[in-house]
């Protein structure tokens, strides 16, 4: 790896990197985990946990922290992928803009392909999702081919 992708501070020996990728590991699987519990974890002292996790927020590594929630549990069990195709190829490409009010949507991807976009629906039932796309078509003026989610087996897996 090279030290411009490494998230150690660059000049940094690889036990920095290791260290860092282990905070990195620790906070994806828990943001909420104590200074204490990941200076346990990589073996260093509290205060310096602290100023490593600070530096790997000031760099870009760590962009926040969230809670994650159980979309059944909030009565959204119908997730989908909706692939968008524009209408009209000549129309600006801004389908995301178009669409960023609609809070069933929970991820917009530009892709590669015959499709312009991927989106990740979550909605309440089937019924509700013939509306949602109804409302993707009208706002983007785009057609749409939709995936059900059958089962999700795991997702928002961290990167490293």
């Amino acid at each position: 790896m090279s030290s411009s992708n490494s998230p150690a501070e660059p000049g940094g020996g690889s036990a920095a990197v290791d260290v860092d990728r282990a905070l990195l590991a620790a906070l994806a699987r828990d943001g909420r985990a104590s200074y204490t519990d990941l200076a346990e974890k990589v073996g260093l002292s509290v205060s310096a946990v602290h100023q490593r996790v600070r530096r790997l927020e000031q760099r870009g590594l760590i962009t926040g922290y969230r809670a994650t929630l159980d979309a059944k549990a909030l009565g959204l069990p119908l997730t989908a992928f909706v692939s968008i195709t524009p209408i009209d190829v000549a129309q600006p490409d801004d389908a995301p803009a178009r669409l960023a009010h609609l809070p069933a949507i929970e991820e917009c991807h530009s892709v590669a392909g015959v499709e312009s976009y991927i989106l990740k629906v979550r909605v309440a039932s089937p019924d509700a999702l013939e509306h949602l796309l109804q409302e993707i078509r009208a706002a983007a003026n785009v057609t749409t081919r939709t995936t059900v989610v059958l089962s999700t087996f795991y997702e928002d897996r961290p990167p490293i």
